[in-house]
């Protein structure tokens, strides 16, 4: 395919712009970039003519001769594949990273990235057969592990994926570029463009599932340290006493508060006869899930919710550490069990609130996030439209 992408920095700063603002007027993009009205038609008329922007229909009059309204093109569209343990979940989006089509199944990441990703790929084909998109314009992609690169690196959660070059194989498959990022750097984006996150400059995204992790977008860019690990809280040790960590350590946050973590504290109380719930349904089941923790602490069942209580108390703590140093304007939270986040985001707040400088946190809302597992969609197709909408 023909790749869709601008000539130069004028030109990169008016897709982005389009990207994120929507359908604007000539008047509007040239206020907003401070272009003359000379270079900025010229460069519009070349984008145009390229296939990248295209007429939207008359703007709203401000006096005068009547503008256009000028919009990312329909040909731009980018795919989104958000990788779990368990599952992927792909998406078609257009220009704007409005969501046009997604789709997801379970997956066993155990049986190694080439089988995940060539049924990702299948999955990204039939949305796009269904939408009439011959190509994508690239490929973004999440995974619950670090990232170097666009490939894999100690990935506790995916093993079998250690050093596997992730954004290679999806560009092969795609034919389009590729980018790829830990997890909660990609929510962390999406919360930026579609979340309460797009009001911020300075904010952390805290991802809990089964892998935790925390992105930080700092003077309104993603944050990613010298070797892309900024945020990497999942290995945090809180305990030297603790459970073992999947990682191989002793104690990480992560062994408490993620999925895998839950569970086992789960089983625990359910083995030692102290939660009646969960003792019925592993009875039955055989196995416990983070569902079944869920169930039984919105049914008032007093150990499931002091489990619960007690991991969203550790994030707590942890989140006083990145509030003081970092001083975020607001935290903000994804990833919790289904009909748990408010039972987590009080315990939470009351730690952060409690324990951290009143000059960090006095206007310093800490909340749940509104976009739900859309944030790692929308996040991908950010991740790759940076990539694209910039000049080499």
């Amino acid at each position: 395919m023909t790749l869709l992408r601008p000539e130069n920095p004028h030109q990169a700063r008016l897709v982005r712009l389009l990207r994120d603002d929507g359908p604007r007027s000539r008047v509007e993009l040239g206020d907003r970039l401070g272009l003359s009205r000379s270079t900025l038609t010229a460069e519009l008329d070349r984008l145009v003519a390229r296939g990248l922007v295209e007429i939207a229909g008359p703007a709203a009059s401000r006096g005068g001769r009547r503008s256009s309204l000028l919009r990312l093109a329909a040909g731009v569209r980018f795919a989104s594949v958000v990788v779990a343990a368990d599952r992927i979940r792909v998406a078609v989006t257009d220009g704007e990273l409005n969501v046009l089509a997604e789709a997801g199944e379970p997956v066993d990441v155990r049986g190694g990235p080439e089988a995940v990703i060539g049924r990702a790929a299948e999955l990204i084909g039939k949305l796009r057969a269904d939408l009439g998109v011959a190509d994508v314009t690239g490929v973004g992609v999440a995974l619950p592990g670090s990232v170097d690169g666009g490939v894999c690196v100690a990935p506790a959660v995916l093993p079998g994926w250690q050093r596997f070059g992730v954004r290679d194989a999806f560009a092969t498959e795609l034919g389009c570029p590729a980018r790829v990022d830990n997890d909660a750097n990609v929510f962390a984006l999406g919360e930026q463009h579609a979340g309460i996150g797009r009001t911020f400059e300075d904010f952390l995204y805290l991802k809990l599932g089964t892998a935790v992790g925390c992105g930080l977008v700092l003077g309104g860019s993603l944050h990613l340290g010298s070797t892309n690990s900024a945020g990497d809280i999942a290995h945090l040790s809180l305990d030297d006493d603790g459970p073992v960590c999947a990682c191989g350590e002793i104690g990480c946050l992560e062994a408490y508060c993620g999925d895998a973590g839950l569970v086992r504290a789960a089983l625990v109380i359910a083995r030692s006869g102290r939660s009646a719930a969960l003792a019925a349904r592993l009875a039955e089941a055989g196995v416990l899930t983070v569902p079944d923790i869920a169930a039984a602490a919105t049914a008032g069942d007093p150990a499931a919710q002091a489990l619960i209580r007690d991991a969203a108390r550790r994030l707590g703590r942890v989140l006083v550490s990145l509030v003081s140093f970092v001083n975020p304007g607001i935290v903000v939270i994804g990833g919790t069990p289904d009909g748990l986040g408010h039972i987590m985001l009080s315990e939470i707040r009351g730690v952060v609130y409690r324990r951290s400088a009143p000059l960090a946190t006095g206007t310093m809302p800490v909340v749940l996030s509104d976009l739900a597992d859309r944030a790692g969609l929308v996040g991908a197709a950010r991740l790759v439209s940076e990539h694209v909408f910039s000049v080499d």
